[in-house]
């Protein structure tokens, strides 16, 4: 039996609706006590079985992505994009722009959408910046990027003024040249 099918079948044997970090430890732990080493999984893995088979799961960490609500996912699913410094900003002042009209529309859940995603994103990047399997430049642009979240985090609307004054200063080019431009 695969993993994914035993926690399937551990929760429809369970009568799981919603699954908060509690069932998941549970789960985890009969998965091990099952099937031994083979079993050996990490709360995301279950989190992220549940959800593609439809559960509401209530647990959020670096490695699982903020699971968006409709009508907010139809525009937000895809936006968030960090493969590299061109990527990130394009895909943070997409995200800055949904969140203005969520704001301009008197919608606090969507602007709330918005700053979970790029959170989330945030999260990511100084997961990889710190994973010593990842290469070295590859760390340095991700902590880059994670700082570049950070900002748009404490002051969204000082985002675009900080970033042309991050990416013209004598570091940012020492490390990066021009690699950070906006569709490169």
């Amino acid at each position: 039996m695969s993993k994914k099918q035993f926690v399937l079948d551990y929760c429809r044997a369970q009568r799981l609706e919603r699954v908060a970090e509690g069932e998941l430890r549970a789960i985890r732990s009969e998965l091990q006590r099952q099937l031994g080493p083979r079993g050996k999984t990490s709360l995301a893995y279950i989190a992220s079985v549940l959800r593609a088979a439809g559960y509401r799961v209530e647990y959020e960490d670096r490695y699982s992505a903020p699971v968006l609500p409709a009508p907010y996912a139809a525009r937000l699913e895809g936006v968030l994009e960090f493969h590299d410094l061109g990527s990130a900003e394009r895909s943070l002042l997409k995200l800055d722009a949904i969140y203005r009209d969520y704001r301009s529309a008197a919608d606090p859940i969507g602007a709330k959408w918005v700053y979970a995603l790029v959170k989330w994103g945030k999260l990511r990047a100084q997961s990889l910046a710190a994973n010593p399997r990842v290469r070295a430049e590859k760390r340095i642009e991700k902590q880059e990027i994670s700082r570049w979240f950070q900002v748009w985090l404490e002051t969204p609307d000082l985002l675009a003024d900080w970033l042309a004054l991050r990416k013209s200063s004598g570091e940012f080019r020492a490390l990066f040249g021009g690699a950070s431009e906006p569709g490169e």
